[in-house]
C-alpha cells in the first residue's frame, strides 16, 4: 500500500511483482475500468483524460486489452474502438462533430412499460385467481369428499384445534396446491429506469463512426481484446462477453446488460436471458485481464467510499455528543446507500488486490488509480445535475492528476519497463489552463477536450536528450 504523511492512504495502489530491469516492450497491457454510476460519466472521462496526459508515447486507446464493468463498460467500448477520452468528453458536452450528445433522458428513461403493465397484470391475475380456485375446488371435490366428511364428523365429536386442522387440511390442499395467490410485490416494476436508450445511443454512434459493434470484428480490425462483464439474474453467475468468450450479443447489448444496476434499471432481457449489473459480483474483474495474458494492468476505480471526519464534542449540560461537522447520514437515505455501496465495492476490490499480491503465480504489475479517501468531489456530485458537466470533468481530471503525481516516481519505472514513457508536463499545463479559466465552464471543457498537441514535441526533446546522454 502506498501511503502518504501520517499514514494517509493515497489514491494509488501498486502491486509490483515483475523484474523492472528487464524490458517487456511486447508484453500485453490492459486497461480495466471498474463500475460506478453511469451518470458520473463526465467525472470518469475527465480522469481518463488526466491519465492520457501522463502517457507520452502511448494513449489510453493503445492498450491491448480492455475490461469494462458496469459504467466502466460504457467507456471501455469506445476506447477499445480508438475513441480518445477527449472525444468522449465532447460527446457528453454536445460539442462533438462525430458523436451525438448523451442526454439525461437516455440515462434516466422511465420504466414506463412496467409501470403500466405490471399493476394491470396483477389485477387481472388477482381477479382471475378466485374463480380459478373455485374451479379447482369443485374439480377436486369428488376426491376429497370422503376425507372432508370424516374430518367434519371428527371435529364436531371432539372440537379442538388438532381436529380442526385435520378437517380443513383436505380443503386447503384442494384450494391452494395447484396455484398460489399473486403477490402485491409482483405489481412493482423491476427497476425505476430502463437503459435501452443507452444501448441505442452506443449502437448508433458506433455505426455513425464506422466502429465495429461486434467483438470478433473489433479484434480483427484493431487487434484489441474487449471484455464486458454482467451477471445472469437467474443463475447468479458472472457472464463475460468477448471475442473468445460469450459473443452472441453485440458490444452495445453487452454494455446494456453490464450497466443494468438492480433497482435503478430493470434487468435486461437479451435473447431470452435476464442480465443485471456486472458490478454485483465483482468490482473491477482484474482477473479477466490476467487470464487473457496481461502483464501490466492499469485499473481505474472512481467508486470509493469517503472518509468523512466527524469531530465530536461532549456537552455535559446536555449529556450528549454533538458535532459541527456534516455527517453522511445528513444527506438522507441516498447518502447512506451511496457510502454503503461504495464501501462494499471498494473492500471487494482491495481484497482482490491483496489476493494478487500473495499469489505467487502472478508475476505482473498492477497500478490501481482511485480518488484519495478524503476526496469528496465524486461522492457529493449530484448525478441529476447534467449542467455541471464541466465541474464534474474537472474534478475527475484533478482527482487522477493529483493521485498520479503523488506516486509518479513509483509508477514511472514500472511503465518504463513496458516501453511506456511518462511526463508531468502535459497534465501540469492543462491544470494551469484550467486554473486560469476559473469558473468558465466553456474554457474548462475546451482545455479538457483538446488533444495534447505538445506530446510529439516533448517526445522529440526527450529523445534528443537521451541521444546526447549516450
Amino acid at each position: 500500500m502506498v501511503e502518504g504523511p501520517e499514514g494517509a492512504v493515497l489514491g494509488i495502489k501498486i502491486v509490483q511483482k515483475s523484474d523492472l530491469s528487464k524490458k517487456k516492450n511486447h508484453s500485453k497491457t490492459a486497461l480495466v475500468l471498474a463500475g460506478g454510476a453511469v451518470s458520473g460519466g463526465a467525472f470518469k472521462a475527465g480522469g481518463l483524460k488526466a491519465l492520457n496526459d501522463f502517457l507520452l508515447n502511448r494513449k489510453v486507446t493503445d492498450f491491448d486489452i480492455y475490461v469494462g464493468t458496469s459504467a466502466g463498460g460504457l467507456l471501455a467500448a469506445p476506447l477499445a474502438g480508438g475513441v480518445p477520452p477527449e472525444e468522449i468528453l465532447k460527446s457528453l458536452d454536445g460539442s462533438s462533430d462525430n458523436f451525438s450528445q448523451l442526454s439525461p433522458l437516455e440515462i434516466y428513461y422511465p420504466n414506463w412499460r412496467q409501470v403500466v403493465e405490471k399493476p394491470l397484470r396483477y389485477l387481472f391475475e388477482r381477479f382471475a385467481y378466485f374463480p380459478s380456485v373455485l374451479f379447482d375446488f369443485f374439480q377436486a371435490l369428488p376426491d376429497i369428499g370422503a376425507s372432508l366428511k370424516k374430518g367434519v364428523a371428527r371435529f364436531f365429536h371432539e372440537p379442538n384445534y388438532t381436529n380442526y386442522e385435520k378437517m380443513v387440511r383436505p380443503l386447503a390442499k384442494a384450494l391452494y396446491s395447484r396455484r398460489s395467490a399473486p403477490s402485491i410485490l409482483s405489481a412493482m416494476p423491476t427497476g425505476v429506469f430502463d437503459n435501452h436508450p443507452l444501448e441505442k445511443f452506443l449502437r448508433e454512434n458506433m455505426k455513425r463512426n464506422h466502429l465495429s459493434n461486434h467483438f470478433k470484428v473489433l479484434k480483427r480490425m484493431r487487434g484489441k481484446d474487449l471484455y464486458i462483464s454482467a451477471m445472469s439474474l437467474d443463475s447468479a453467475e458472472r457472464i463475460v462477453f468477448g471475442w473468445d468468450e460469450k459473443n452472441d450479443l453485440t458490444i452495445s447489448e453487452a454494455v446494456q446488460a453490464s450497466t443494468a444496476m438492480p433497482g435503478f434499471y430493470k434487468p435486461v432481457r437479451l435473447k431470452g436471458s435476464d442480465y443485471v449489473d456486472g458490478g454485483v459480483l465483482k468490482t473491477a474483474n482484474i482477473d479477466i485481464a490476467i487470464e487473457k495474458g496481461a502483464e501490466l494492468i492499469v485499473c481505474y476505480n472512481p467508486f470509493r467510499p469517503l472518509k468523512n471526519t466527524v469531530k465530536l464534542e461532549y456537552l455535559r449540560e446536555k449529556n450528549r455528543y454533538e458535532t459541527r461537522d456534516r455527517r453522511i447520514s445528513d444527506n438522507g437515505v441516498l447518502g447512506v446507500f451511496n457510502q454503503v455501496f461504495r464501501s462494499i465495492y471498494h473492500s471487494r476490490l482491495q481484497d482482490g488486490i491483496k489476493a494478487l499480491e500473495q499469489n505467487k503465480s502472478f508475476k505482473g504489475d498492477i497500478i490501481l488509480i482511485q480518488p484519495k479517501e478524503d476526496d469528496s468531489t465524486f461522492f457529493e456530485m449530484n448525478p441529476f445535475a447534467f449542467w455541471t458537466r464541466a465541474g464534474a470533468a474537472k474534478s475527475g481530471f484533478e482527482s487522477v492528476r493529483k493521485s498520479i503525481l503523488e506516486c509518479f516516481d513509483e509508477i514511472q519505472p514500472i511503465l518504463a519497463s513496458y516501453g511506456i514513457e511518462m511526463t508531468r508536463e502535459i497534465a501540469d499545463q492543462d491544470a494551469a489552463k484550467i486554473q486560469r479559466a476559473a469558473n468558465d465552464d466553456r474554457e474548462i471543457m475546451e482545455v479538457l477536450e483538446g488533444q495534447a498537441s505538445g506530446k510529439s514535441r516533448l517526445r522529440m526533446i526527450l529523445g534528443g536528450r537521451r541521444a546526447r546522454n549516450h
